[in-house]
């Protein structure tokens, strides 16, 4: 047996081993009033009329208001009742001072000052992975087509976000200093962006890939993912049940195993939705079972409908990024930029509700 395979195998027990560990502690606390406090650390998740984070482990469901946001502080307290606390009590709430949290809600709010809804959300979706303000109608559009995972940070914005520094940075300095800024900028997007699992996973992995760059080592997708997946569970073991860790997990092999293969099937397909399709259909292949399994459900035209507004993304994330950085130093001009993102908008939002049925 390969050793890493090995350490993945021990890495993955210990981890079972702790979630076990944890149900256990947990069961003892059905239906006991308990009072949880700790840093919201990742993006809230809104719905018409309360809210939901989530604190050692342990689903909250507050009211809409006030609202809470990634990086507050809060102290709750509620019955635990099958594995959450609803109708919880919000104690205290600390408003984060983090400079990075404030930069973030700077961006956010300037998205939504610039661009109508739901167009103002799905750049800050996209580009910060917010989820915040979002209007009902679309987020149930997103979820009907399949196509919500492109409108919170993921995965593919760390590449693009990787890929874009690199481009940029060796035009001016050499590429091992690129490399180290580069890795650096990867984990700032990463703290912004809401420090989701596959965030994270894709930050690992692309941490990885760089680093084998400056080592002039011969980088080996399967090594990354299987050396990120023993990082974050030797950090923190629960991510072993967090659904957004296995999907992203299951759609990165599959993507590796499988894209290039529809590719090459797809080859009479434009080329402009052939990336898209047969990304999709590649990643579908590992995340559909999981999906079917956990919601009881699954769209079987999804690949064809992320085919056809995947294309937007990497210009709505470069363009909203860049636009971003301006605002801070002028509102009117990154005003009169963000215009150029409106037509990709325009195309991603029509094509989601017009086939959202």
């Amino acid at each position: 047996m390969k050793p890493l395979l090995f350490i993945l195998i021990l890495t993955v027990a210990f981890s079972l081993i702790k979630v076990y560990q944890n149900n256990k502690f947990l069961d003892s606390l059905e239906g006991k009033r308990i009072v949880l406090s700790g840093k919201v650390s990742s993006e809230p998740t809104i719905y018409d009329n309360s809210l939901s984070i989530k604190l050692q482990n342990i689903y909250v469901y507050l009211p809409r208001y006030p609202e809470i946001s990634y990086g507050d502080k809060v102290k709750v307290e509620g019955v635990y009742k099958e594995g959450k606390l609803s109708d919880a009590i919000l104690k205290s709430h600390k408003s984060s001072q983090g400079i990075l949290y404030k930069l973030r809600d700077k961006l956010i709010a300037f998205y939504k000052k610039a661009l109508p809804e739901p167009h103002a959300s799905l750049v800050a979706g996209v580009v910060m992975g917010s989820k915040k303000g979002m209007p009902k109608a679309f987020w149930e559009d997103l979820q009907k087509t399949g196509t919500l995972h492109v409108v919170v940070a993921s995965g593919m914005n760390v590449t693009l976000v990787a890929g874009f520094l690199m481009e940029a940075l060796v035009q001016v300095i050499n590429r091992k200093r690129a490399v180290i800024i580069a890795i650096c900028g990867i984990w700032l997007y990463a703290l912004l962006s809401g420090f989701e699992a596959p965030i994270v996973r894709a930050s690992v992995m692309g941490s990885i890939a760089f680093s084998a760059q400056k080592l002039g080592r011969v980088y080996d997708a399967w090594r990354g993912l299987t050396i990120s997946i023993i990082i974050m569970l030797v950090l923190k073991p629960l991510y072993i049940t967090d659904l957004g860790f296995q999907l992203s997990v299951l759609a990165t092999a599959s993507l590796m195993k499988f894209e290039m293969l529809f590719n090459r099937l797809l080859h009479f397909v434009p080329r402009i939705f052939r990336e898209g399709l047969s990304t999709s259909l590649a990643a579908q292949i590992g995340v559909a079972p999981l999906l079917f399994v956990s919601f009881g459900q699954f769209n079987l035209v999804s690949p064809f409908i992320n085919a056809l507004i995947l294309w937007t993304i990497p210009m709505i994330t470069v363009v909203g990024m860049l636009v971003g950085i301006i605002s801070l130093l002028s509102y009117q001009v990154a005003h009169l930029i963000i215009t150029l993102v409106y037509p990709l908008t325009f195309i991603f939002v029509k094509v989601v509700q017009g086939l959202s049925f």
